[in-house]
């Protein structure tokens, strides 16, 4: 008798090229039409709809209807952090001693669907680490809130929900783990809002000034 969930159906939505193409378009966060992620994949749009209509029905992508439109997204987080890390294993990964991206922007900041990693965002979640602003299960300290405090961020920025405050989430390029969750998602947007980085219009990658690459790191000691 088969037990437990049965991850070979997902694995094979993932492991169609037309559809991981459409998925790693999605991953910054965007919601995006059938005809531009039918560019995206290759093929056409026809192919390109039977294709997100079985990501939606197993519950990867959700569509959002808007005017004549449908827009679709990933369907949260979790698919996120499913395919940042499927991309730690990718054989496109190689050369030999070199993980993740060539692209020496995307190492170094980038969003992982709503959260900041490549090395920045590891830097953020080894520091919170080494400073106790975040416990063995990774609750956030007294310390750790005022330290968010020093940066703007308040209790009620990070409202209640199902997704956890705080996950660690394996880093493509670093192989070491960033902040993903509600908080996660609060320092990136915040980040975002004192103009000390900005994300590159349809691109992962985040770009911080070099003021705000300064206070980032002035704000983490």
């Amino acid at each position: 008798m088969r037990e437990g969930p049965e991850i070979a159906r997902i694995a094979a939505l993932v492991a169609d090229p037309a559809r991981s193409a459409m998925l790693l378009a999605l991953m910054d966060g965007r919601a995006l039409t059938a005809t531009e992620l039918a560019s995206v994949g290759g093929i056409t749009r026809q192919t390109a709809s039977s294709h997100l209509a079985r990501l939606v029905e197993r519950e990867v992508l959700v569509v959002e209807a808007q005017g004549r439109h449908r827009y679709f997204r990933l369907a949260g987080s979790h698919v996120g952090a499913l395919l940042e890390a499927l991309m730690v294993f990718s054989s496109d990964a190689v050369p030999p001693l070199r993980t993740g991206p060539r692209d020496l922007s995307l190492r170094k900041a980038r969003i992982c669907y709503d959260h900041l990693a490549g090395e920045m965002g590891v830097m953020l979640y080894d520091r919170m680490l080494e400073e106790g602003w975040l416990g063995r299960d990774l609750d956030l300290t007294d310390k750790g809130w005022a330290r968010l405090a020093d940066l703007g961020l308040q209790h009620g920025d990070l409202p209640a929900s199902n997704r956890p405050l705080c996950r660690a989430c394996l880093d493509w390029s670093q192989r070491r783990h960033h902040l993903a969750g509600r908080l996660g998602k609060a320092v990136l947007d915040r980040v975002l809002a004192l103009s000390w980085a900005r994300h590159l219009p349809a691109s992962r990658v985040i770009v911080f000034h070099p003021e705000g690459e300064r206070r980032f790191g002035e704000w983490l000691r």
